[in-house]
């Protein structure tokens, strides 16, 4: 259902960087991108995909309340590494990984950052 993801960013070339180098850790590749708007990056063909922009309107990009964007992958390593990747490039913490609720023994596993732009993102998977 969802084609793609977007989020706002007032330095494209810093999200650019920030980016290529969080999620190239997944396989992810630049795969459009057109200068001074945006960027797009995805595994493979015609794969839900993630980009950042500069606004349409030509207006800051500013954080959305309550907005989140969930990366999904395979295994509680490949959280955390993906988690730790995001605060070396900058990111800030917003929930160390673990599962959720946190006496939880499986289920829900997440890390919660924020971007460069401060937008929220988390990488999660589910446990059986």
């Amino acid at each position: 259902m969802i084609g793609y993801v977007l989020v706002g960013t007032n330095n494209l070339a810093h999200a650019g960087s920030f980016y290529d180098a969080l999620l190239s850790t997944i396989g992810a590749e630049r795969f459009m991108e057109e200068d001074n708007y945006f960027i797009a990056w995805a595994r493979q063909p015609g794969e839900v995909s993630f980009g950042v922009t500069r606004p349409f309107n030509k207006e800051a990009a500013t954080i959305g309340n309550g907005n989140m964007v969930a990366i999904a992958l395979e295994s509680p390593e490949q959280v955390n590494a993906f988690y730790e990747k995001a605060l070396a490039l900058g990111g800030t913490c917003e929930g160390a990984p673990g599962f959720r609720p946190e006496d939880a023994t499986k289920g829900f596993y997440a890390g919660y950052f924020r971007d460069l732009d401060g937008n929220k993102l988390n990488a999660f998977c589910m446990v059986q």
